[in-house]
């Protein structure tokens, strides 16, 4: 019984903290720059864990666990309802070309690059090269759910990206109106939206420069975003390879080892499907996605109670230097890109 109720307190701790990361992202002010409740949530989490945490009875934790994992993973499945496959239609060929070759190659290039040249442990070159490929904060706890890596990773992994992000969020309305890009509204918008890293931030960097580049770079963002199942999917694929190879190297047996398809990212396309045919009224679908936003930023706050700010330091300076370069990828090979496509 005790087990239960601390399960339940557990999970109540994290939506008391996710309300109120959540009321302070409305505020017009912070909401204007594009700042999400998934980060407020990230950032109290951590302060909680460095304050009060201490104080509350262990057993609460498992309250906190779940919200970080099964609540998470429910919802990415609902985060579908954000999406149909009319957006692929909708931009056109630029525009889905550009999001494919965007979120492949910075995937790419983050797991060479993390792997090979600042020697990051592989899963925190995942974490960072999801975040800054597809969308931010909502892919790197997407990856983490499916890689199944310590909190910590994937809270410096949002750091980073939310970093670059928000300086992309700000730094591509000046180019834009200086003529250093040579694009116009429609391909900036195309360019912003397969290169900057969250939803919120691609609204604030269109809007900037017109309403009609804010709807377009929305939409190639969504589909970005579409693409995060397919992408856990292969990179579940992957580490059993790698898995497989090494076993094999060491001479032991091979047959127990599992390809990892996370089923939340199966669910996620078939939500996304199912909202294509439009059969629900738009009001419950808009209900359903302001409780999957809370949901999200329950699994971001419980993803920072469980962290650890001496984790960061052990990492060092590695992962913000693979982020600085992927960010740089981000802006000139998007740009290159994007000149091509359009």
């Amino acid at each position: 019984m005790k087990e239960r109720i601390g399960f339940l307190a557990g999970i109540i701790k994290v939506m008391i903290i996710s309300a109120i990361a959540y009321a302070i992202a409305m505020i017009p002010e912070i909401k204007s720059i594009g700042i999400s409740p998934l980060i407020i949530g990230i950032l109290l989490g951590l302060v909680y864990a460095h304050t009060l945490k201490k104080k509350a009875p262990l057993r609460w934790s498992s309250g906190v666990i779940f919200s970080a994992k099964r609540v998470l993973r429910i919802a990415i499945i609902l985060f579908g309802f954000n999406l149909s496959f009319q957006l692929i239609e909708s931009v056109g060929v630029p525009g889905l070309l550009a999001s494919i070759l965007m979120l492949s190659t910075t995937f790419i290039l983050g797991i060479v690059l993390g792997q090979k040249v600042f020697g990051l442990d592989r899963d925190s070159a995942i974490l960072i090269s999801a975040g800054s490929s597809v969308c931010g904060a909502a892919a790197v706890l997407a990856a983490e759910s499916a890689i199944k890596s310590e909190p910590y990773k994937a809270a410096m992994a949002v750091g980073t990206v939310v970093i670059f992000g928000t300086i992309a969020m700000f730094l591509y309305p000046i180019l834009m109106k200086s003529g250093i890009l040579g694009l116009n509204d429609t391909a900036y918008a195309i360019y912003t939206g397969a290169s900057i890293h969250e939803v919120a931030q691609v609204v604030a960097a269109g809007d900037a420069v017109s309403h009609s580049a804010e709807v377009i770079a929305v939409t190639v963002k969504m589909i970005r975003v579409m693409m995060i199942a397919p992408l856990l999917i292969i990179v579940g694929l992957w580490i059993a390879y790698q898995t497989k190879r090494l076993a094999a190297k060491k001479g032991g047996s091979t047959h127990q080892i599992k390809v990892i398809i996370p089923w939340f990212a199966v669910g996620f396309i078939a939500v996304a499907g199912f909202n294509s045919f439009d059969l629900l009224p738009h009001a419950l679908v808009n209900g359903i996605l302001k409780v999957d936003q809370f949901m999200l930023t329950m699994a971001m706050t419980a993803l920072g109670i469980e962290t650890h700010i001496s984790k960061f330091k052990q990492a060092g300076i590695k992962p913000a230097l693979l982020s600085l370069v992927l960010f740089a990828w981000l802006i000139l090979g998007g740009l290159v890109i994007t000149h091509l496509v359009c």
